[in-house]
C-alpha cells in the first residue's frame, strides 16, 4: 500500500501500546502495580510482535487476493492479530505471573476495542487504494460482490460500537468505584472523584477520537465514489464512455457503481455498434459510386485522407478550433468518401465520356451535387439532422462551390460555404489534377502545387490553401502511398 498506510498503521499501533497501557492501569489492580515503563513494555513487546506479524501476513495474503476482496481480508487480518497480541498478553501473564482472570479480560475487552477501531479504519483505507488501483490499472471491476445492505452494515457498526464503548467505560467506571469503597472512610472524596472523572474524560475522549476518525475516513471514501461516480456519469453525457466506477465495497453503493459501469459498457457496445453500421453505410455508398465512375477507389481513400490532413493542421487556427474538434475530423475523414455520390445519377454517356464536355453535358454532370443531397437527405431524415451523413450531405452539395462564388450548384461565396465543402474542394481538385483521368494525363506535384495555389482566394478558402501549403509534404506521402495502379507524377 501506499507510504500514508504505513504511517496510519504505525500510528494506530503506537497510540495502541499508550492507550492499553494508561487503560491497564486502570482496570486491572496487577497492572497498576507495575511501574510505567515495566506496563509499557508488557503491552507495548506483544504490540510489536503482533505489528510484525501483521506486516508478513497481511503481505502474504493480500498479494494473493483479488483487488474486491482485499478490503474484507484486511479487515479480518487487522482484528485477528491484534485480538490475538491480546489474548496472548493475557494467557502469558496468567501462567506466568498469576495474572487474576477477571482483569486479564479486562484488558482483553480493551484490546478487542482498539482491534475493531483499527480494523475498520485500515479497511476503509484499503478500500481507499483498491479504488486507486482500478483507476490507474484503467481496469474495470467487472464482477459485483454478495450485497450486504448499507443499513444493516451501519446498524452493526452502531450496535458493535455501543457495546464496546458501554462495556469498556462500565469496566473503567466499577474499578474506580472498588478503589473507592476501599478508601479510609474518614478520607475526603474530593481528590478520588477528580481522578474518576478524570478517568472517564480520558476514555471517552479516546473513543470518540477513534469514533469521529472512522466517520472522517468512510466521509472520504464517499467522496471519492461520488466523485468518480459525478464524473463517470458527465462524461458519458458528452459521449465519453471508457470511463468506470470502481466498486471497493458490497452495499448499495456497490449496485450503484455496478449498474453505471453495465450502463456504461452498453453504451459503449451501442455506439462502436453505430460507428460500425455508420462506416459500412458510407463505405457501400462509396462504392456505388465508384463503380459508374471512371475515378478510382484509391481516390477516394486519398481525398479523405487530404481532407483529415487540412482539418488537423486547421484544428488549431482560431477562426477553426471551435469547429474542429476530434469527434467532428473524424465524421470529416468518414464522409469525404461520399463527395461524388451523386454521380450514380449521371448518364454513362457523360459520365464516362473520354473527351471534354460540352456545355450541355457540363450542365447535367454539375447535376451531381444535386444527386447527392438528395440522395443523402433521405436517409439523413430518417436519422435526424444530428446524424452522421450531416457533414456527407454538406460535402456532397457543396465540395464545387468556389470561394470568390463562381462555382456551383448555388454559387456561394467565402463562409456561406459549409467548411467541410472547403476543405473537399482542395482536396478534390488536387488529386483530380495529379491524377490520369481518360480525358487528361496527370499533373506533376509541382504543377498542382502551383495552381492550388493560385486559386488562392479564388476558388479556395485562403486558409485552406495556407493548411495546403504547410501539409505538402503529406500530401505527397498520401498520393504516394495510396497511388493508383499506374501512379501518377508526384
Amino acid at each position: 500500500m501506499r507510504k500514508e498506510s504505513y504511517l496510519r498503521i504505525i500510528t494506530h499501533y503506537l497510540a495502541a501500546a499508550l492507550i492499553l497501557t494508561i487503560y491497564g492501569s486502570e482496570v486491572c489492580p496487577f497492572l497498576e502495580s507495575l511501574t510505567f515503563s515495566r506496563l509499557l513494555a508488557a503491552v507495548g513487546g506483544p504490540l510489536l510482535l503482533a505489528y510484525l506479524l501483521r506486516t508478513v501476513v497481511s503481505r502474504k495474503i493480500l498479494s494473493q487476493t483479488s483487488l474486491l476482496d482485499q478490503p474484507y481480508r484486511q479487515f479480518f487480518i487487522e482484528f485477528g492479530v491484534l485480538f490475538l497480541a491480546g489474548l496472548g498478553t493475557v494467557f502469558f501473564n496468567v501462567f506466568f505471573y498469576h495474572f487474576p482472570l477477571g482483569s486479564g479480560l479486562k484488558l482483553l475487552v480493551g484490546c478487542m476495542t482498539l482491534a475493531f477501531f483499527v480494523a475498520t479504519d485500515m479497511t476503509l483505507a484499503r478500500e481507499r487504494w483498491v479504488a486507486q488501483e482500478f483507476t490507474n490499472r484503467v481496469q474495470d471491476p467487472g464482477k459485483l460482490k454478495k450485497v450486504f445492505s448499507l443499513t444493516r452494515k451501519m446498524a452493526l457498526v452502531g450496535v458493535l460500537v455501543a457495546f464496546m464503548t458501554g462495556t469498556v467505560l462500565t469496566l473503567v467506571i466499577l474499578q474506580d468505584l472498588a478503589w473507592i469503597r476501599n478508601l479510609p472512610s474518614d478520607s475526603s472524596l474530593l481528590l478520588p472523584t477528580r481522578a474518576v472523572v478524570t478517568e472517564i474524560f480520558f476514555v471517552v475522549t479516546i473513543l470518540l477520537a477513534y469514533i469521529i476518525n472512522l466517520i472522517v475516513s468512510y466521509a472520504g471514501n464517499l467522496k471519492i465514489f461520488f466523485d468518480r461516480q459525478s464524473r463517470i456519469l458527465i462524461e458519458a453525457s458528452h459521449g465519453k464512455l471508457d470511463g468506470f466506477v470502481p466498486i471497493t465495497t458490497n452495499d448499495e453503493f456497490a449496485l450503484i457503481g455496478h449498474y453505471t459501469n453495465r450502463m456504461i459498457r452498453g453504451l459503449r457496445e451501442r455506439t462502436e455498434a453505430l460507428a460500425s453500421t455508420r462506416d459500412v453505410t458510407i463505405r457501400v455508398l462509396a462504392s456505388l459510386a465508384e463503380t459508374r465512375d471512371n475515378e478510382t477507389g484509391q481516390h477516394i481513400i486519398r481525398t479523405q485522407h487530404y481532407v483529415k490532413i487540412l482539418a488537423e493542421k486547421l484544428q488549431y487556427h482560431p477562426r477553426f478550433r471551435d469547429q474542429l474538434d476530434e469527434e467532428t475530423i473524424e465524421l470529416l475523414f468518414k464522409s469525404a468518401p461520399l463527395h461524388d455520390v451523386g454521380k450514380v445519377g449521371v448518364p454513362d454517356r457523360i459520365l464516362l465520356k473520354p473527351g471534354k464536355l460540352t456545355d450541355e453535358e457540363f450542365e447535367v454532370m454539375k447535376k451531381h451535387a444535386l444527386y447527392g443531397r438528395n440522395t443523402l437527405r433521405v436517409a439523413e431524415a430518417e436519422l435526424g439532422e444530428d446524424s452522421f451523413l450531416h457533414f456527407a450531405t454538406e460535402i456532397a452539395y457543396t465540395h464545387h462551390e468556389k470561394w470568390d462564388g463562381s462555382g456551383y450548384p448555388q454559387g456561394l461565396k467565402g463562409r456561406d460555404i459549409p467548411l467541410s465543402g472547403r476543405l473537399m474542394a482542395v482536396a478534390d481538385v488536387y488529386d483530380a489534377l495529379i491524377c490520369k483521368r481518360v480525358y487528361k494525363a496527370p499533373f506533376p506535384h509541382a504543377a498542382a502545387y502551383a495552381i492550388i495555389l493560385g486559386g488562392r482566394g479564388k476558388h479556395f478558402d485562403p486558409a485552406m490553401v495556407d493548411a495546403f501549403v504547410e501539409c505538402e509534404d503529406s500530401f505527397k506521402q498520401i498520393a504516394a502511398k495510396h497511388a493508383d495502379r499506374e501512379p501518377a507524377q508526384v
